[in-house]
């Protein structure tokens, strides 16, 4: 016969963990978000070594979090950058290129998810040829 006791069934006291739980990673103020923009949240993976997708665009924001490995970060403007495990990383996306994405490391898998606001119609990575990156070439931060 089941336990009917009133003193034997109250729930546990809730938890106040989720008032210090959060960590904020990052804060940015996006430039645009395209109308009628929806969300997609990927998961990125790249064996040890990859150089990653070829210099491409966004329609709209990307934020990103590296989840294993180290990320080798370049867009339009802006130096290179390693982005590591446990970082975050966002683009503005639009007119901006967006260089790099590769793996950093020959010895160890990349892992990142990204969160895009994609703008209906238009695909959500988009390649720069050759001609456009000539064009645009003074718009490249300095490589190290």
């Amino acid at each position: 016969m089941p336990d009917t006791d009133p003193a034997t069934t109250r729930q546990k006291p809730r938890s106040t963990a989720w008032q210090t739980a959060f960590t904020t990673l990052q804060e940015a103020d996006p430039p645009f978000i395209p109308a009628g923009a929806h969300a997609m949240t990927v998961v990125v993976e790249y064996p040890p070594g990859d150089p990653g997708a070829p210099p491409h665009r966004h329609p709209g924001p990307a934020f990103g979090y590296v989840l294993d490995g180290e990320m080798l970060l370049e867009l339009e403007g802006e130096p290179e950058r390693v982005v590591r495990a446990g970082e975050a990383f966002w683009e503005p996306g639009g007119d901006v290129i967006h260089y790099q994405d590769g793996n950093n490391r020959a010895d160890v898998p990349l892992r990142f998810t990204v969160t895009m606001l994609c703008e209906p119609g238009k695909p959500m990575l988009a390649l720069v040829d050759e001609a456009e990156l000539e064009q645009r070439k003074d718009r490249r931060a300095p490589r190290t």
